[in-house]
């Protein structure tokens, strides 16, 4: 096992900013840590991973979690705990939040390497609206083979649906299916 970590990115992947410091190749498969930037807009649909749990430290920012049906709330100093076979999301709601994303085992960050792009950006751009079906497609693809599969829209979307301020031209209206 290789103590030594190289550090991977920053990447840009679906909006967000990724700066790998531990992937599974490094430590025989134990585990994978990332450093994310996130913006409101750019958050995943609902999906449930197969193979691997994450856990979320949040460093910055105020967010919403959705763990199976359990919603929690969660700001800076908050770690959230999200096991395999459960349907899980998140929400942003301040201008940007920083996590620290723990999955084990690691390996994940093979699927975010098919779509990651590197960038000398500090911050995440702001989004422009809600990826185009060619972009939906490619997530469902690029994580298939990492066994995670894309349940439901963004929880923001459920979010507005839920209190009912839905706009048809929200980031966050596209749902991958």
């Amino acid at each position: 096992m290789n103590t030594i970590t190289a550090r991977r990115g920053p990447e840009l992947f679906a909006g967000s900013r990724f700066t790998w410091h531990l992937t599974a190749e490094q430590n025989a498969g134990q585990s994978s840590l990332a450093d994310v930037l996130v913006r409101p807009g750019t958050e995943p649909p609902l999906h449930v991973h197969a193979r691997e749990d994450e856990t979320y430290l949040v460093l910055e920012g105020e967010m919403t979690f959705q763990r199976g049906l359990e919603r929690l709330a969660a700001g800076p100093g908050t770690a959230v705990h999200l096991p395999r076979g459960l349907q899980h999301g998140f929400a942003v709601h301040s201008e940007l939040a920083r996590v620290i994303l723990l999955v084990t085992p690691g390996g994940l960050e093979q699927g975010f390497a098919k779509l990651a792009v590197p960038t000398e950006l500090e911050l995440p751009p702001l989004p422009t609206g809600p990826p185009s079906d060619e972009e939906a497609a490619a997530l469902v693809e690029a994580f298939a083979d990492n066994g995670v599969t894309f349940v439901g829209p963004p929880l923001p979307v459920l979010l507005e649906q839920e209190a009912g301020v839905g706009h048809a031209d929200s980031p966050a209206r596209r749902s991958i299916s």
